[in-house]
């Protein structure tokens, strides 16, 4: 499997199809594969390119203090190191943050960013969540992690019609579980982001996407992103959860690919 040295440590990495390049970033849970509904879409027009983030799946179990700052700076190598001087970036959640950071700290990389189920800065709600999510993990371990994760991040009638399948997708997920104290540092990295007073400065084309059932990262944070974000487009799903871009693959590639081609450049 393709891994690159971005310096201190190996990202595993894909690449497929021709044209501008796409990064596409993933959530907390940091897997390139969280994108499997998207790439043969976005292959047809974009070059997709798709990595594990650092302590996750195939690239290595860093033993660092993760932050979203961090992250980013991750990306920005990983392009040096693939050669690619701008891109756009499709963030999910984390990965969404990500694409804050990115487009305020090095704008002349990114053409225009895709901020989807992502967030602001951490309130009260979303503190209490994510620390229960910690005391699942430490005291439950990994499993019990992965089995409430499904019920946060998927619509319960999606999950009762896909409950095999997503009980396949626990068991890959179990078997390639990074150490619990690197996704609490994790946890930790996306309760300490804050970029709020950042925004009204970034510049880059900006489309925000979420599902207003979304419980995780719910839809009010993407309407003060939008709120912040000077000349933000926003799209809002009725429904769809946390992984709305799993659950409407086809809904979400047809508000994204318009969206990319028009800030592609020429």
């Amino acid at each position: 499997m393709p891994r690159i040295s971005i310096g201190d440590c190996q990202l595993y990495y894909e690449r497929c199809g021709a044209g501008f390049p796409v990064l596409f970033i993933s959530g907390l849970s940091g897997y390139a594969s969280y994108w499997r509904e998207q790439v043969p879409s976005f292959a047809k027009t974009f070059e997709v390119v798709l990595h594990d983030h650092r302590g996750i799946g195939q690239s290595d179990h860093s033993r660092i203090s993760y932050t979203v700052e961090r992250m980013a700076t991750d990306v920005i190598q990983l392009m040096d190191a693939l050669g690619i001087d701008k891109a756009h970036v499709v963030g999910h959640s984390t990965g969404g943050a990500v694409a804050q950071v990115l487009a305020l700290e090095h704008p002349e990389r990114v053409a225009s960013i895709v901020i989807a189920a992502s967030w602001t800065k951490a309130d009260a709600y979303f503190r209490r969540l994510f620390a229960l999510r910690k005391e699942i993990l430490s005291h439950l371990g990994p499993a019990a992690y992965l089995q409430a994760a499904t019920l946060l991040l998927y619509p319960s009638h999606w999950i009762a019609r896909n409950n095999e399948r997503l009980r396949q997708l626990e068991a890959q997920a179990l078997a390639t579980f990074s150490p619990p104290e690197i996704v609490m540092s994790r946890i930790d990295a996306i309760l300490a982001f804050d970029r709020t007073e950042d925004l009204p400065r970034l510049r880059t084309p900006t489309l925000i996407v979420a599902a207003q059932d979304d419980i995780v990262t719910p839809a009010y944070f993407s309407e003060e992103l939008a709120r912040l974000i000077r000349g933000a487009e926003i799209k809002l799903f009725p429904q769809g959860g946390h992984f709305f871009s799993q659950v409407l693959p086809r809904e979400f590639n047809h508000a994204v690919l318009p969206f990319l081609t028009a800030h592609t450049p020429a």
